[in-house]
């Protein structure tokens, strides 16, 4: 018991730490750079608006990440968001979700 107990606060702290998805660091750079040039296209290079809304994690705060993984892949017909999944898994689709949220992407 008292191993249990001492393991405890790691689980705690752990519940705490961002479920990032798996992404090998070489191919989040990409993506990085794809979320500057391809999203900041519409989005703004700074991601605080455009054609498209912004994307500052001001403005994704409330935003549930697996719910903009979905924008991402599937885009919203009838506006100009463009579906992306025929270039992204769903795991790099979460993995942007996430970023946006995280940082203020910087160009």
């Amino acid at each position: 018991m008292p191993r249990l107990a001492a393991l405890l606060p790691a689980v705690l702290l752990a519940g705490l730490a961002p479920a990032w998805a798996e992404v090998p660091a070489e191919r989040a750079a990409a993506l990085e750079h794809m979320v500057i040039q391809d999203c900041g296209s519409c989005h703004g290079l700074t991601m605080k608006g455009g054609l498209g809304r912004p994307l500052t994690a001001d403005a994704l705060v409330h935003a549930d990440p697996d719910v903009l993984a979905l924008i991402i892949l599937d885009g919203i017909p009838g506006t100009a968001m463009p579906p992306w999944r025929p270039l992204l898994t769903e795991d790099e689709a979460l993995w942007i979700a996430e970023y946006l949220k995280s940082k203020e992407p910087s160009p």
